[in-house]
């Protein structure tokens, strides 16, 4: 019994193992730096609709807790990336990537039907939680109306924000995807499109990305899906 149990823990050894030799620099493939690099525009088009708000609006936030934010994207991104790559441990490759497939897709779908739910919700806004609130409204974020994003303020819009990398951290995982590199692109994505968008944030731009970024993001996560199963 000892011997058998014994030998389980030393195969799953080896496949981690073998995994994470797969997971190097120099065993990385250009389809899944291409996927690591969507994963990381679909995670953060809504950091960059928040840096056109604010830039429109006049509220700042530092370059100190703009890394806030975007630490919080990176750690989001490593965790659900683990969790992932633990799964991954037990099944077969291509139920790895089905897996994948479908958060993906489930994900997208529900970012897609996101600007329709909100209409039907306007009504009962009282009842939304502080993130949600925030998601709809990057502005709420400032609570104390100073047009200046505080350091526990930028705690509260790192998490709001973060949850949309989970999906993409943990279908990195879960795809044998290089964790690290997944989880920095993100952080750094998040970082530009905060710090980047905000000095660009003219009116047309903002309506523009507003109406679009939600879908452009849906639509990137289904096709990430797709392209896992083919």
């Amino acid at each position: 019994m000892y011997m058998k149990q014994t030998g389980t823990v030393a195969q799953h050894f080896h496949k981690m193992h073998g995994k994470v030799r797969k997971k190097g620099w120099l065993f990385m493939s250009t389809a899944g730096l291409f996927s690591i690099f969507l994963i990381g525009i679909a995670s953060n088009l809504d950091n960059a609709g928040v840096g056109i708000a604010y830039g429109i609006r006049k509220i700042r936030i530092s370059w100190f807790n703009n890394f806030i934010i975007a630490f919080f994207g990176f750690l989001f991104t490593l965790l659900a990336g683990f969790f992932g790559s633990w799964i991954a441990l037990f099944i077969s490759e291509f139920t790895a990537n089905l897996i994948g497939a479908i958060v993906l897709g489930i994900i997208g779908v529900f970012i897609l039907c996101q600007p329709f739910l909100s209409k039907k919700e306007t009504v009962d806004s009282k009842d939304d939680s502080v993130l949600m609130g925030i998601l709809r409204d990057p502005e709420k974020a400032d609570f104390d109306g100073s047009k200046t994003i505080s350091f526990s303020e930028a705690i509260v819009l790192g998490v709001a924000l973060s949850i949309n990398n989970i999906a993409g951290g943990f279908d990195a995982g879960v795809t044998n995807l290089n964790l690290w590199l997944t989880a920095i692109i993100s952080g750094v994505f998040s970082f530009i499109c905060i710090s980047g968008f905000a000095y660009v944030g003219k009116r047309y731009l903002a309506e523009y990305l507003g109406k679009w970024a939600t879908v452009i993001a849906g639509v990137l996560l289904i096709l990430i899906g797709i392209d896992q199963l083919l």
